[in-house]
């Protein structure tokens, strides 16, 4: 009564013997003269603030507040730049974004910088049209 499987019957199935790999003894060494750090290969890498209350720094009084005022600035200049005066404002709107920026007003200053270059140039682009 073979059915075609093998291993269906007692007399059919015929068990390959398994042998099992020798059980690893390097991990955790034991012996004194190899203390190794595993782990150190696959840590994260530190972190490291730029913030000054993270790292101890004091921040002078009104500096943060003058960052604030510069990213803020250059966005009404790059707004403005939209209206009137392209050519003036909006390099000006992105430079001041371009500083803002750079002290930690991300936001703020990218927005500035974003519409100061996008004033100047629809200026340079619509200008052929107006005349």
């Amino acid at each position: 009564m073979d059915s075609g499987h093998k291993g269906s019957g007692s007399n059919g199935s015929k068990r390959k013997k398994v042998t099992l790999r020798p059980r690893r003894v390097d991990y955790p060494r034991k012996a004194p003269e190899h203390r190794e750090e595993y782990a150190s290969e696959i840590s994260p890498l530190p972190v490291r603030s730029t913030s000054p209350a993270d790292s101890g720094e004091r921040v002078a009084d009104g500096e943060g507040e003058a960052n604030k005022t510069a990213g803020y600035a250059g966005l009404v200049l790059g707004i403005a730049s939209l209206f009137i005066w392209p050519v003036i404002l909006g390099p000006s709107a992105a430079v001041l974004g371009y500083y803002a920026y750079n002290k930690g007003r991300k936001t703020a200053g990218g927005w500035a910088i974003g519409l100061g270059i996008v004033a100047t140039l629809s200026y340079f682009v619509m200008i052929p049209f107006a005349r």
